[in-house]
C-alpha cells in the first residue's frame, strides 16, 4: 500500500518537473530558440491556434529564428501575433518567411530573468512539498486506519523525504543550467 502512494507521488513530482522544464525553456536566454515562440496564439481564420501547429519554426542561428508558416496568406497574422505576444522580438517577413532576430540581452535584464528563473525554481520547490504532505497525510490515514503497521509508515515517510531531496536536487540542476545560459555571453 505504501508503495502506490510513493508511485503517485513520484508521477506528480516527474509532472512538476516537466512544468518547470516548460517554463524554462520559454524564458529568452538571448540564443534564439524555437521554444520562445512556439506557443504563441495566432488569430487564424477566426480560431486561436499555437503557432507550432500553422508553421515550422527553426533556429538556423543562435540570434535568429526562422518561422515558416503553412498557409503563406495568413503572414499578417503571424507577424501580428508574434508582436502581439510581448516578448521583445520583431518580425520581419519576405512573403515566404519570417525572420525574427534574437536580441542580445542587456546585464540588467540578465539579471531580471535570473531572479525569475530562481523563482521558478522555488514554486517548482513549494510544489513538490506540497505532493509530499499529500502523500505523508494519505500515509497518516492508513497507519491510523490500521492498514499499515508504525514501522512501514516511518519507513514509508522516510522514502518520502528521500525522494523530495532527490527531486529538489533534479530543480536545483535545472534552474543552475538555464542560470549559466544567461550569463554566457
Amino acid at each position: 500500500m505504501p508503495e502506490r502512494v510513493r508511485k503517485e507521488m513520484v508521477a506528480h513530482m516527474e509532472r512538476t518537473l516537466e512544468v518547470l522544464r516548460v517554463s524554462l525553456a520559454k524564458i529568452q536566454t538571448g540564443r534564439a530558440n524555437p521554444a520562445m515562440v512556439e506557443d504563441v496564439t495566432v488569430d487564424y481564420y477566426g480560431t486561436p491556434t499555437p503557432l507550432k501547429q500553422l508553421a515550422t519554426i527553426a533556429a538556423p542561428d543562435p540570434d535568429l529564428l526562422v518561422v515558416q508558416p503553412y498557409d503563406k496568406t495568413q503572414m499578417g497574422a503571424f507577424e501580428k501575433a508574434i508582436l502581439a505576444a510581448d516578448l521583445g522580438l520583431n518580425p520581419t517577413s519576405d512573403g515566404r518567411v519570417i525572420r525574427i532576430k534574437v536580441p542580445k540581452l542587456s546585464e540588467e535584464r540578465r539579471e531580471e530573468l535570473i531572479r525569475i528563473i530562481k523563482a521558478k525554481g522555488e514554486e517548482a520547490k513549494v510544489a513538490l512539498r506540497n505532493v509530499r504532505r499529500e502523500a505523508n497525510d494519505k500515509l497518516d490515514r492508513m497507519k491510523d486506519d490500521g492498514e499499515i503497521s508504525e514501522d512501514d509508515h516511518h519507513r514509508a515517510r522516510e522514502k518520502n523525504d528521500e525522494t523530495i531531496r532527490e527531486y529538489e536536487k533534479k530543480v536545483d540542476a535545472l534552474v543552475e543550467e538555464k542560470s549559466k545560459q544567461l550569463r554566457v555571453i
